[in-house]
């Protein structure tokens, strides 16, 4: 990254049936079991349907109910390592620092529902307010990927239509969530008491090769854009429209999603971006060869450009249990550094998800698996929140810097790139 200065179907986890899984007994084989101590925060199966908010076991603590300081370490129940003991720290943790959830397949998902009830709960989704706060989610970016299909032929209405129909989900629980656009306002939202939703990734098809339609996406909401699949963005790299719309990105404070992308588009959109770069659903190709994991080198590259590389919680590309997930986790870690590494529960976007981690009520098991392997407040608390957090106020810095600069440019696709 450039210097500022210088210029659905539901899905169901691996081997598992519909029904959320015990704990502690369903934490990861490798986690020591003991008698799960009484406290206030829940252990058991969380709701899936018909539970209101004050429905919820009382010890379970949303993000939205916390002040917005930081938790410390002292605030951690410390020297228990038992699963149950692993899991009330989990818990507190979260408390204090929730997760920012990189991507979301519910938009898509409830087109498919006669009818939906985010605040009693939905047992033919992933994700429900019940939920979010049962897993301390304090924000998530809902997906307005295109399908396959007729739908995905007509880019821009496919994309107006998701942007309409995510904008009446969030109008219609307002008790519950809340359309964001900064990281001002994500902090907000989790002081009221609300779950903060973030508009993207959108799908650069979406664009129509106009910058035009980029700036009405931008003033519909849209803070992340994806560039892989499109003619600008290919395995040669970005070409001259390409650039432009990076550029443009950065003027609006539209975070770059290089998910899936070739190693040449990567390398040039973190030299070309002033902004942090996202991979939004990537993880480690040399613990599992997806094409959308990033190898080692683009890992370290990514780190170095201070961008942020999202985990997906899928089988497919991270492994069947939770253990496998935070294999990933520590190579990333390892590799691009703490403050590159962040979640995607990629819930109801059709995909398999690990043992363990059904639906959006999960993240605590993970956590709890990663407090096994010694991972700090510190870092943990990046990786749920903080570095989601530093993405967003860099892109805001990035297009107030750059507006002072740069003016809106017209072009099209055809007028910078050959046919």
């Amino acid at each position: 990254m450039a210097d500022l200065h210088d210029d659905i179907p539901r899905t169901t986890e691996v081997g598992e049936d519909d029904g959320l899984p015990d704990a502690p007994s369903r934490l990861p084989p490798d986690v020591p079991t003991g008698d799960v101590p009484t406290g206030d925060v829940p252990t058991g199966d969380v709701p899936t349907r018909d539970v209101s908010t004050g429905d919820l076991p009382s010890g379970d603590v949303s993000a939205g109910d916390l002040p917005s300081g930081d938790v410390s370490t002292g605030d951690l129940p410390s020297g228990d390592v038992s699963a149950g003991g692993l899991l009330e720290r989990a818990h507190a943790l979260l408390a204090g620092h929730p997760v920012a959830d990189g991507y979301s397949g519910l938009p898509w998902a409830l087109r498919h529902l006669p009818g939906h009830d985010l605040q009693l709960g939905e047992a033919a989704i992933d994700t429900d307010l019940p939920r979010m706060r049962a897993g301390h989610v304090g924000a998530l970016f809902w997906s307005l990927h295109l399908p396959e299909g007729p739908a995905g032929e007509r880019p821009v209405a496919a994309t107006l239509e998701q942007l309409d129909l995510a904008r009446s989900v969030v109008e219609a629980h307002p008790e519950g969530l809340r359309l964001v656009r900064t990281a001002g306002q994500v902090i907000d939202a989790r002081n009221r008491g609300h779950v903060a939703v973030l508009l993207g990734p959108a799908h650069g098809a979406a664009l129509d090769g106009s910058l035009a339609v980029l700036r009405v996406l931008h003033a519909l909401g849209v803070r992340v854009l994806t560039l892989t699949g499109t003619a600008w963005a290919g395995d040669s790299g970005l070409t001259r429209f390409g650039e432009e719309v990076v550029r443009e990105l950065n003027r609006l404070g539209v975070l770059a999603d290089v998910t899936g992308a070739g190693p040449a588009t990567v390398r040039r959109t973190l030299a070309l971006s002033k902004a942090p770069v996202l991979c939004t659903r990537s993880a480690a190709r040399a613990l599992r060869p997806h094409p959308a994991n990033l190898p080692d080198d683009l890992l370290a590259a990514l780190g170095g450009a201070k961008g942020l590389c999202m985990v997906p919680l899928t089988a497919e590309q991270t492994g069947p249990a939770v253990p496998d997930v935070a294999d990933h986790l520590d190579h990333i870690r390892d590799v691009a550094g703490p403050e590159c590494v962040g979640l995607s529960g990629t819930y109801d976007s059709g995909v398999v998800h690990p043992r363990e981690l059904a639906d959006a009520s999960r993240y605590p098991h993970l956590i709890a698996e990663l407090l096994r392997r010694g991972w700090s407040e510190t870092e943990l608390s990046l990786l749920t929140w903080g570095n989601v957090q530093r993405v967003l106020r860099g892109a805001d810095f990035t297009a107030r810097a750059t507006q002072h600069r740069r003016e809106a440019p017209t072009p099209r696709i055809t007028d910078l790139d050959a046919l």
